[in-house]
């Protein structure tokens, strides 16, 4: 054969050349009154990146937006910059938001001007600020300015391992750490969902998911890649996602459970034909809240994942002999966080030592993963990295079993990490910002069950003798330092439960707390 094979780098922008060239006059996207085909958004986002190259000189682009076409487009504008986004989350504080633009060596901020507040409070803690650019309703023009004089321009990575994002996420340590996507894995994990979830030209996706989480588990490309249309949310209110459901004949979501909780029991909520496919995640969909929303039409997925493996690393996929079942038992079921998705090499539920803990459904081990939706590591944090990779598996820090038919349920967990509303919340970073209280002597958070957000932070106090300080005074001191969503939801006062050697025992705190309200704690990434 004569010459060489050439092969293209894998990489997910690549979607959006192939919807405008195959599909370029089919709707791409709704935002309000706003429209615009794959030939457009084509365009558009082209023209994003070549107005970006110049402003960020090869450094990362953040932007601070909720679900609007401005974020969707800079899931292609920016890697087309040649550079990595960083997809912030609207619910940080200013000093969260500094911390990530200084550690992402961000160079250029698009912000969503209901922002401007908490982006100058975010920039004035900065000693070089990156460079600042409004966009969306109320910038004056700014963005579709920047977008009309910019020629278009596309950059395209050469290794499909390149560094295509970075997400950060709170750890157990209190510091949100970098999570670096590479093109290889956006791409096929992209794919995986158009396949898992039925995705195709005709389907209407709606934009309940945030954006900026796992930069929207990859479905910013996938929706793209099945040249389906992406409807626009910037918030997530019941009323409207009905309308929406009804005026523009939406056909896919995704989102957490206290999603579906507010679909499902909203006043507007009725039977749907033909029924509309959800993608869950981020806590265990009740079976209570699964029965509802199959009686209004919904076809529920419960997935399973992390920041960490750009979102779903396992599906609970249905099986056609399971259509038998009670509903109760099909509730059940639908509840485990279940196998690989496509694209994943392995899923494993390791013992200490290593080995595969038997298929009994019983033996308890920690989720391992390998493969293409694995991060490249923590960003300028190597030792992190090795640490959760210690043989090439990553450990999730959540214990599950396997059972008989290989599908994965979760019983416990090894980190602290608190799991509200698809939020994770570090219970360490919670700690600090207490004991920052004059009156605070120590302090422990722990997850403790809600029936609105699955859980929340609850935080147990010793004061300094002598000192005294309320409730609500300590629960708005966090509010003050951290993201609100973050602050504790009610403080108990008095003696910390310690082992010998001083330290605090949590899981005791938690036992007493989960056991009070008879539930177990079991959650989805």
């Amino acid at each position: 054969m004569p010459g060489d094979l050439s092969f293209e780098p894998l990489t997910p922008v690549s979607y959006l050349d192939r919807a405008a060239a195959a599909h370029g006059d089919r709707l791409a996207v709704v935002d309000g009154d706003q429209r615009w085909t794959y030939a457009q958004l084509h365009d558009r986002c082209r023209r994003l990146a070549g107005a970006l190259t110049p402003l960020a000189g090869g450094r990362p682009v953040a932007v601070l937006a909720p679900n609007t076409h401005v974020l969707l487009e800079a899931h292609f504008g920016v890697p087309w910059a040649g550079v990595p986004l960083v997809a912030v989350n609207t619910r940080l504080s200013a000093r969260e938001i500094a911390y990530i633009l200084e550690h992402s060596e961000a160079a250029v901020l698009i912000h969503d001007p209901a922002f401007d507040d908490l982006v100058d409070a975010a920039l004035a803690l900065l000693t070089a600020p990156p460079v600042r650019i409004r966009a969306g309703e109320g910038d004056n023009g700014t963005y579709e300015s920047l977008l009309a004089d910019a020629v278009p321009h596309a950059i395209t990575p050469q290794d499909e391992r390149a560094l295509l994002a970075v997400n950060y996420t709170s750890g157990t340590t209190g510091r949100p750490k970098g999570v670096m996507y590479h093109h290889r894995g956006a791409y096929l994990q992209a794919l995986a969902m158009v396949g898992h979830t039925g995705l195709s030209p005709t389907a209407v996706h709606l934009w309940t998911l945030p954006m900026f989480h796992c930069n929207g588990w990859c479905f910013p490309w996938a929706v793209t890649a099945a040249a389906a249309t992406h409807v626009c949310l910037s918030k997530v209110d019941p009323a409207e996602i009905w309308r929406l459901i009804r005026d523009e004949g939406v056909t896919h979501l995704n989102g957490a459970p206290t999603v579906l909780s507010m679909i499902a029991y909203a006043p507007e909520a009725a039977p749907v034909t033909p029924a509309v496919r959800i993608a869950t995640g981020g806590a265990p969909p009740s079976p209570a809240i699964l029965r509802r929303m199959a009686e209004l039409g919904f076809d529920v997925t419960h997935l399973y994942g992390l920041t960490e493996t750009f979102g779903p690393a396992m599906i609970c996929d249905w099986r056609p002999e399971w259509n038998g079942l009670d509903t109760h038992q099909q509730a059940r079921l639908k509840a485990r966080q279940g196998v690989g998705n496509m694209i994943s090499c392995a899923v494993r539920v390791v013992a200490a030592n290593g080995a595969d803990v038997p298929r009994d459904g019983a033996s308890v081990g920690e989720i391992a993963l390998r493969g293409n939706n694995v991060m490249l590591g923590y960003f300028k944090d190597p030792a992190a990295t090795e640490k959760a990779s210690p043989d090439g598996w990553f450990r999730t820090g959540d214990l599950g079993v396997i059972h008989p038919d290989g599908y994965i349920e979760l019983r416990d967990r090894s980190k602290d990490v608190i799991i509200s509303g698809g939020e994770n919340i570090a219970s360490v970073e919670v700690e600090q910002a207490l004991c920052e209280h004059p009156a605070v002597l120590e302090a422990a958070v722990i997850a403790v069950p809600d029936e609105r957000w699955g859980e929340v932070p609850a935080a147990y106090v010793t004061l300094h003798a002598g000192k005294a300080a309320t409730q609500a005074e300590l629960i708005e001191h966090v509010k003050n330092r951290l993201a609100r969503f973050k602050a504790p939801k009610y403080v108990v006062f008095g003696t910390l439960p310690k082992t010998s050697t001083g330290k605090i025992q949590k899981f005791v705190l938690r036992d007493r707390a989960w056991a009070t309200a008879g539930q177990s704690v079991n959650r989805a990434g």
